[in-house]
């Protein structure tokens, strides 16, 4: 039976219910489950809830447990990626001090200062779990679930030789706003394509028994009582056409327009928690992680098996191991997939697997006005990778200086000052630069009454001033 390391076994979102939903599949139940987790008493909690499930449900499956990451790999065929790099003290200073410049993020985990931040604390530790990988277990696939989920991918395909897929649960979750504003009971009836980036998938097609749902999704959005559910997500569409994957508290973040000042946070930002508020995640986060400081979260959970999630995960593995095939959305290596975005990048695309492996789909171009919005977001990915990879910190702060939100809040020298802040701030984190290479920049002081210094006009710009004077 598969040998599946769960890496990051002490994740409160992610460990429990992927590992159930797996045991609730047919023919995985022998499975053997390693928990691995740098911390024990998190570690603890979850190979003691393991092994109630497996007793209470009479299952073949064997638990083990392992603070050495080596160990839990070592002959692994599925490892399922949850790791946070620095956790709720990091996650902390990627709120805090970007907060303290004006950059007000509600999610701050994917896009946004936070965003890259977490990028160069995690993609360094990801790529070292793919290399033990390359070592222990050549022919594992690897399911990632860490953010950023773009940029970690993006990582791998560029240093890494291991099989991945990044997966995410935007889309099915998606799916079921949109089959309730358009009228549909089941959202297994809406065909659908749906392509783009991690967060920022766009439904290319939506269509019910060969009939179009965009006229009905357009004209239900206009309702006030839908249009506020979903602000920023209805407001996008509004203007380039297609409904996208992400809440508004999330979408907010990727975007230029809706986080910038005071005024677009009210109009845009204004519902509770995920719905924009400032710092929802980050709240959230630490008010579970005092809660269960001090006990065990897992000792109140049912260990009854029931009808496993939307998850993708289980559904993966069973059509690997039973070659029953399974179609998903899988974050991938552009390979030509989405033409009018860049090779290389991390593309978000419809994904088949079965026994043999994944196979991505190839889309083509999507949308100008789409691939526009996504490049916003890809051009300082690409740059956050390329210094979490190389250790060059003035890419680091080129990714936050080209960041929508951050550059439609902050100057150059502004941004630069945050994130030679937060680098300061979380160096503990980030081994692969080196500090006397992190610098700011001074301001140059203009006294009053300064006049320019006469230079010789360009040709170009001599002609256009002298059409001005005969006009004049």
């Amino acid at each position: 039976m598969a040998r599946i390391a769960m890496i990051g076994a002490g994740s409160i979102v992610f460990c429990k219910t992927l590992m159930m939903d797996i045991m609730a599949t047919e023919g995985l139940e022998g499975s053997t489950f390693a928990l691995m987790n740098r911390t024990k008493p998190k570690l603890d909690q979850m190979e003691k809830f393991a092994n109630r499930v497996v007793k209470e449900n009479k299952l073949p499956a064997k638990i083990e447990a392992a603070l050495d990451r080596r160990e839990a790999l070592k002959g692994a065929d599925y490892v399922i990626n949850m790791i946070q790099v620095g956790g709720v003290d990091a996650f902390g200073m990627d709120y805090e001090i970007p907060m303290k410049y004006g950059v007000d993020q509600c999610i701050g985990d994917t896009m946004g200062p936070g965003g890259i931040f977490r990028t160069l604390r995690t993609v360094p530790v990801v790529n070292s779990i793919a290399r033990d990988m390359e070592e222990l277990c050549p022919n594992a696939f690897l399911l990632n679930y860490t953010n950023p989920m773009a940029m970690v991918c993006w990582g791998l395909g560029e240093a890494t030789k291991v099989r991945f897929v990044g997966l995410c649960h935007g889309v099915q979750t998606t799916l079921d706003l949109i089959a309730r504003y358009c009228g549909v009971n089941d959202k297994k009836d809406i065909d659908y394509l749906c392509a783009g980036i991690n967060h920022m998938d766009w439904f290319l097609k939506l269509e019910k028994d060969g009939k179009d749902l965009y006229p009905i999704l357009k004209k239900n959005i206009e309702k006030p009582e839908y249009y506020i559910n979903e602000k920023v997500r209805c407001e996008v569409m509004r203007h380039l056409g297609y409904f996208m994957t992400e809440s508004t508290g999330h979408l907010s973040e990727y975007l230029p327009w809706f986080r910038k000042n005071k005024k677009a946070l009210d109009l845009y930002c204004d519902q509770p928690s995920f719905g924009g508020e400032t710092g929802a995640y980050y709240k959230w986060c630490k008010r579970i992680a005092e809660k269960f400081k001090e006990i065990d979260y897992l000792e109140e959970e049912s260990p009854k098996l029931k009808k496993r999630s939307s998850e993708y995960c289980s559904y993966i593995i069973e059509a690997m191991e039973t070659n029953k095939v399974f179609k998903f959305m899988g974050n991938v290596r552009n390979e030509n997939l989405i033409t009018n975005l860049p090779n290389g990048s991390c593309v978000e695309v419809p994904v088949f697997a079965d026994r043999s492996g994944f196979y991505a789909t190839r889309v083509g171009d999507l949308p100008p006005q789409c691939a526009a919005a996504n490049m916003l977001n890809i051009i300082p990915q690409g740059l956050a990778v390329k210094a979490a990879l190389t250790g060059d910190f003035e890419l680091a702060i080129a990714a936050v200086q080209t960041d929508p939100l951050t550059s439609a809040v902050l100057t150059m020298k502004e941004a630069r000052d945050m994130a030679v802040e937060m680098y300061k701030a979380e160096k503990q984190y980030l081994p692969q630069f080196d500090e006397k290479d992190v610098r700011r920049v001074s301001e140059i002081k203009i006294p009053k009454g300064t006049k320019g210094v006469d230079v010789p006009l360009d040709p170009a710009l001599a002609i256009v001033h002298r059409f001005g004077e005969l006009a004049k």
